[in-house]
């Protein structure tokens, strides 16, 4: 096998990497991300509107073009949160076998959780020390304890940003009311979370791409997301100044805020709380980001398995 393509089929966000192979390392030749919004208007129901479904067919024939260019030998896709819960989702997964030939997986969210830490212990040397990873998506939020050797405990949630925004975002800017709301709400359904940090301790944040990238970004107007430089030190400081205005702006002042990519205009407020959520309940001595996720977590697990 000489190039693979990974495509991550999330609930806000279609992504396709596409790598050479070279002595058993990959190095990326093209990566492409289209905002899809698969849970706008029908994520709280349990189903994918049509227009989701066709903005979701268009972006997959779009990559499509580019595997095609590219020559890829394998094409490896898995789909989340969003394809995971709706009634309508292996009926997409099925259009885009017929239309494309790409066959994605839908994966639980155990399974992401693995792949998540898999991507992230390759951007960030982690070595013995206890880290909680955190990937904030459009329809769940995985957690996984863990040091670079051993996951410890992992879970996915369903309190992705698109499902909490239609419970919890109410006005402009978000109301104290809807953020103690949205704290009771994280405390009754992250119970098990909390359990498992006063067993573990965990000391370090480690915040897996996303609305991390939006943070980074905010912070250091220079940061771009790159496959060779894939962790970012967060100062903590930063990110409460960072967060202080998140939850203070209204919508038109995010959407003039060039370092806050259109699809995370609205999102990137629940990420914030879920973030401070944890931030404030737990005690971790500092935050990274890894520009790594599932996307490279699959493709390093793939090259692991495959290449030895």
């Amino acid at each position: 096998m000489n190039s693979i393509a990974i495509l991550d089929l999330g609930t806000n966000t279609f992504q396709l990497l596409i790598a050479n192979i070279i002595d058993n390392a990959p190095v990326v030749i093209f990566q492409e991300s289209i905002a899809v919004k698969l849970g706008e208007e029908g994520i709280e129901k349990g189903y994918i509107t049509e227009a989701a479904l066709d903005r979701g067919l268009l972006a997959i024939k779009q990559f499509k073009k580019s595997i095609d260019y590219y020559q890829v030998d394998l094409v490896r896709a898995v789909a989340t949160s969003a394809l995971r819960t709706a009634g309508n989702g292996a009926e997409f997964l099925k259009k885009i076998r017929l239309e494309t030939g790409i066959k994605p997986e839908i994966i639980t969210g155990e399974r992401e959780a693995e792949l998540i830490y898999h991507g992230v212990r390759a951007a960030i040397n982690m070595a013995d020390e206890k880290c909680l990873i955190i990937d904030i998506g459009g329809g769940s939020v995985e957690f996984v304890i863990c040091n670079g050797e051993a996951v410890f405990w992992k879970k996915s949630y369903d309190i992705g940003a698109a499902r909490l925004m239609k419970q919890f975002h109410h006005l402009d800017p978000i109301s104290k009311a809807d953020i103690n709301k949205l704290n009771l709400y994280l405390e009754s359904t992250l119970s098990m979370l909390k359990t498992q940090i006063e067993t573990l301790k965990p000391k370090l944040l480690i915040g897996s791409a996303g609305a991390f990238e939006t943070f980074a970004a905010l912070i250091n107007p220079q940061f771009e997301v790159s496959f060779e430089n894939p962790e970012f030190i967060i100062d903590l400081r930063d990110f409460a100044i960072v967060s202080d205005f998140i939850l203070k702006s209204t919508h038109e002042e995010r959407v003039r805020n060039t370092a806050i990519i259109p699809v995370r205009v609205d999102m990137i407020v629940m990420a914030t709380l879920i973030i401070k959520y944890v931030l404030n309940q737990f005690e971790f001595k500092g935050l990274k980001m890894s520009t790594y996720s599932l996307k490279e977590g699959l493709l390093f697990e793939y090259l692991k398995k495959n290449t030895q």
